[in-house]
């Protein structure tokens, strides 16, 4: 199996032995959520020289963390993983990259977005509102589904135009996850 190009920027150890399970990468570890001066720096002249891919736990403390790599590292790339694809097989322990089955996330890795910024949003407010996205009694379960659909991995409802934006989901994509919703 080649080696991947690319640093993952995993949060932990245990995500890192899981990565090694699916394919042959590098990894930088942030240690939990703790994201510190030093290691950001490291993230960023790793991207420089190698290209980094951040792969985080689908949970809140994986997505500020995904964030503050974003907002330093805007041309970094992205892997998800699901809520359910995270999930521990042992009750009580927290969702995360180290209990994705090791196809999973060859899968993400194969589903990369960037996260780079377009002068012009392509979707907007009223589209989400129309696609049942936000203000909905099932709106959660409909952005779970088109965070899967598109690669985007779990976006609250506030964050989800942004997300889209960020990712610069075309409107055709969009359409089609939403489609595939109903």
């Amino acid at each position: 199996m080649d080696k991947l190009k690319e640093v993952l920027v995993v949060e932990g150890k245990d995500d890192t032995k899981r990565i090694q399970q699916a394919v042959n990468a590098d990894t930088v570890e942030t240690n939990g959520s703790a994201l510190n001066k030093t290691k950001l720096a490291q993230i960023k002249q790793l991207q420089a020289t190698r290209g980094v891919i951040v792969l985080t736990d689908p949970d809140f403390n994986g997505e500020r963390l995904r964030k503050l790599i974003s907002v330093a590292v805007p041309d970094a790339k992205h892997a998800f993983i699901t809520r359910k694809q995270g999930v521990p097989e042992n009750a009580g322990g927290s969702l995360g990259v180290e209990h994705a089955d090791p196809a999973v996330i060859k899968s993400a890795l194969q589903h990369l977005s960037t996260g780079s910024l377009d002068d012009k949003p392509l979707i907007f407010q009223q589209d989400l509102l129309a696609a049942g996205l936000i203000g909905q009694a099932d709106s959660r379960q409909r952005r779970e589904k088109l965070g899967e659909a598109l690669n985007l991995g779990y976006v609250n409802g506030k964050q989800l135009l942004k997300r889209l934006q960020l990712f610069q989901v075309s409107r055709e994509d969009f359409e089609k996850a939403v489609q595939q919703l109903d």
